[in-house]
C-alpha cells in the first residue's frame, strides 16, 4: 500500500500544472495516469504546436450551465500569468488569428516545462495505472488501482473528458463524481466536425480540401472564420466553434459572403459583369468548384448576369448569404477537441474547485462543466482551475 498526501488523477494539462504548483509548496504529490507518458493531449494539440492560451480570455468564451463559475479562476490566474511562465522557460511562440498563441517549435516544449515544474516539487508519477475504485473514510481516500492501493488525504480529479479516445481518455472522472453523488451534466462532443445526410454529402464531398471564409450561425451564436469541406462533411474553425452550440436536428446558416453587403459590393459586381455568365462572375469571388456545386444544388441559377433583374439579384445575394444546411450529426468524440458538460459547477466551489459535499475531493480542467471556444481557451481553463485548486489547498 502506498501513502501520499495528495493524489492527482490525470497527467494532462490541468493535472500536471496543479501537481507542479502543489509539489513546490512542499506537499507530497503523486500523479496517477493510465497512459505511458504525460501530456498526451497537449502533444496532439494545435497540430503539434500547442495553442496554449489566448490573448483575449473572457468568461463569454466558455460554455457552462453556470456561465459565471469560471470567472473566479480565470481572474486569479490569467493568460498573462501563464505567458510569464512560458517566458521563464524561454519557449518561443507566435500569435495567430484571434489572439491564439502557439509554440514555434513543438508542443513538447510545454510538456517539458510542466514536467520540469513537477520535478522541482519532487512530484511522483504512477503511469500505466488504472484507477478502478475509490473509497472515502474519515475524510481521506483509498484508491484501488491496477498497481495497488493508494491512501491519500486529498484527491484531485483531472481526468479530462471523452474527446480523442485514442489517447486513452475515459469516463473515470464522471464515475468518481457519481460515486460521491456529485451530479454530472450530460456530456457530448464539442468543437467537432459535422457529418451530412446523403445526397448532400455526395455533392459536397467533391469539394473536399477547399477552405473558404464564412460566417456560420444558428439561433444562439455566430462565428466568422474558415469553413473546410471534407469527404465526411463540414469542418474548419467556424464549424468547430458553432458545433458546441448546435443541437441535433437544428439547421445552421452559412454566409458565403461574410464581408459583403448587397449595395456596396455585390450589386456593383453584377453590374460590372453583365456580359458574363453568373457562373464566371461568381467565380471571381468564390471557388469555381463551389459555384458549380451551388448551381447543381439549385441554390443559384445558371444564367447570364444580364438576365437578372434587381429583385433576382437581391434573391441571389440572400441565397449566398443564408445557405441553410441541416447536419446529419457530428463526428463524435473521435475527432472532438473537447467534451461539453461534465461535473456540475453547482456542486463545486468556484474559488477552490472542491466538491461542496465531499471534503478533500477536487475537480479541475475539462472534467468540469466548463468548455471553451477553439483557440487556447480550454488550456487556459486547465491552468486557471489548477491554480485555483492548488492555491486553496493547505495541509
Amino acid at each position: 500500500m502506498m501513502q501520499t498526501k495528495i493524489t492527482i488523477i490525470g497527467a494532462g494539462a490541468a493535472g500536471l500544472f496543479c501537481a507542479g504548483l502543489l509539489g513546490q509548496k512542499g506537499y507530497d504529490v503523486t500523479v496517477v495516469d493510465n497512459g505511458k507518458k504525460t501530456g498526451r493531449k497537449i502533444l496532439m494539440s494545435g497540430g503539434g504546436k500547442c495553442n496554449f492560451t489566448n490573448l483575449n480570455i473572457e468568461s463569454v468564451n466558455y460554455l457552462s450551465q453556470n456561465p459565471h463559475f469560471c470567472k473566479s479562476a480565470l481572474k486569479r490566474f490569467t493568460q498573462w500569468d501563464f505567458i510569464q511562465l512560458v517566458n521563464q522557460y524561454h519557449i518561443a511562440y507566435h500569435e495567430k488569428d484571434h489572439g491564439q498563441l502557439f509554440c514555434d517549435n513543438s508542443a513538447q516544449d510545454i510538456v517539458d516545462m510542466l514536467v520540469n515544474e513537477c520535478q522541482k516539487g519532487s512530484v511522483k508519477f504512477k503511469l500505466q495505472t488504472q484507477v478502478e475504485n475509490i473509497e472515502s473514510y474519515n475524510q481521506q481516500f483509498k484508491l484501488h488501482t491496477s498497481q495497488g492501493v493508494i491512501e491519500s488525504d486529498k484527491v484531485i480529479v483531472a481526468t479530462g473528458g471523452l474527446s480523442m479516445p485514442a489517447l486513452g481518455m475515459t469516463s473515470i472522472g464522471y464515475k468518481i463524481a457519481e460515486k460521491f453523488a456529485i451530479p454530472v451534466v450530460p456530456v457530448k462532443a464539442g468543437l467537432v466536425p459535422f457529418t451530412l445526410h446523403k445526397p448532400l454529402l455526395d455533392v459536397l464531398s467533391t469539394l473536399s480540401g477547399i477552405a473558404i471564409p464564412v460566417e456560420v450561425s444558428n439561433t444562439k451564436m455566430s462565428f466568422k472564420e474558415n469553413l473546410l469541406f471534407t469527404h465526411r462533411g463540414l469542418s474548419g474553425p467556424a464549424i468547430l466553434q458553432i458545433s458546441s452550440y448546435w443541437q441535433a436536428g437544428e439547421p445552421i446558416i452559412i454566409n458565403l459572403l461574410p464581408d459583403w453587403s448587397f449595395a456596396v459590393q455585390f450589386q456593383p459586381l453584377l453590374e460590372n459583369n453583365r456580359k458574363q455568365t453568373l457562373k464566371n462572375c461568381l467565380g471571381q469571388i468564390l471557388p469555381k468548384r463551389l459555384v458549380d456545386v451551388l448551381i447543381q444544388l439549385n441554390i443559384i441559377p445558371d444564367l447570364p448576369v444580364k438576365q437578372l433583374n434587381s429583385k433576382q439579384q437581391q434573391a441571389l445575394y440572400q441565397a449566398l448569404s443564408q445557405w441553410c444546411i441541416t447536419p446529419n450529426g457530428t463526428e463524435g468524440y473521435r475527432t472532438a477537441e473537447v467534451t461539453l458538460g461534465g461535473v456540475s459547477t453547482d456542486a463545486l466551489s468556484s474559488k477552490t474547485m472542491q466538491a461542496k459535499t465531499q471534503p478533500n475531493l477536487y475537480f479541475i480542467g475539462e472534467v468540469v462543466d466548463v468548455s471553451g471556444w477553439l483557440g487556447g481557451y480550454n488550456f487556459q481553463w486547465a491552468w486557471s482551475s489548477a491554480f485555483a485548486c492548488a492555491e486553496a489547498i493547505d495541509l
